[in-house]
């Protein structure tokens, strides 16, 4: 997955700035390879970069430019030079919508922007380019997506629940009960504040009652739960 090159085109430079900030902050919190390369606030800079044959994925342009070009001029003039740029038009007058579409437009976007339509955007672009793996899965009520295979292991830490992965620590306020059901079988309750990934087990020592993980992470056995959960290990292939 090769991280994607979002370019943003607004007349209005606090437009540019805040778009920028609302994709930073859906990348992070959705665990998305993305990132604004470039923001352009006139056509001729815009069409200089697809000129320079610069690695651009995604385009958000602002239909309504105060130039003698239209958005809907310069997507004409975009699409002769990159046919695969997805386009995403921003715009305060809903009358344009049906005629962006002809651009091969992915999306269209009426002004003001909010977080949550950007994000829904978002989301189904990168669900269009790769396809959501299944692996991901859903672990708060605001759609925050977790690769499962990134997971070492789950705390339970009072209400909420820490989902450590190799890059970083997810918080949500939810209970194992809730979880456990959305888990694949790779999931397994360990103690009764951790629940491990079997993949990602380096090494287990059933002494010290404690389990390994790359990146020097470690997590207990809890004595209720080792006789069980030692039989599972064995059987998955983890120790002899």
């Amino acid at each position: 997955m090769h991280m994607l090159n979002f370019v943003i085109c607004d007349d209005n430079v606090n437009i540019l700035d805040r778009l920028e900030k609302l994709l930073e902050n859906i990348f992070t919190k959705n665990n998305f390879e993305g990132q604004v390369s470039f923001k352009f606030n006139n056509f001729e800079d815009l069409l200089a970069c697809f000129d320079n044959e610069n690695q651009i994925d995604v385009l958000l342009l602002d239909i309504n430019l105060k130039s003698q070009k239209t958005g809907l001029d310069l997507a004409e003039e975009i699409r002769k030079k990159n046919k695969n740029v997805y386009l995403i038009f921003t715009t305060g007058h809903l009358e344009y919508a049906m005629m962006a579409y002809k651009y091969k437009t992915f999306d269209y976007l009426a002004k003001p922007i909010t977080y949550e339509r950007l994000e829904d955007t978002v989301k189904r672009l990168f669900d269009d380019i790769y396809g959501l793996p299944k692996k991901y899965i859903k672990i708060d009520n605001k759609d925050t997506l977790v690769d499962e295979t990134q997971i070492q292991y789950i705390k339970r830490d009072g209400m909420k629940l820490n989902f450590h992965t190799s890059s970083r620590d997810y918080e949500s306020y939810s209970s194992f009960n809730k979880i456990q059901d959305k888990l694949p079988d790779n999931f397994v309750r360990c103690h009764k504040s951790y629940i491990v990934n079997l993949n990602n087990i380096k090494n287990v020592d059933p002494v010290a009652l404690t389990v390994y993980f790359n990146n020097d992470t470690f997590c207990s056995i809890g004595p209720k739960y080792k006789k069980e959960f030692m039989e599972v290990i064995k059987n998955h292939g983890i120790i002899e």
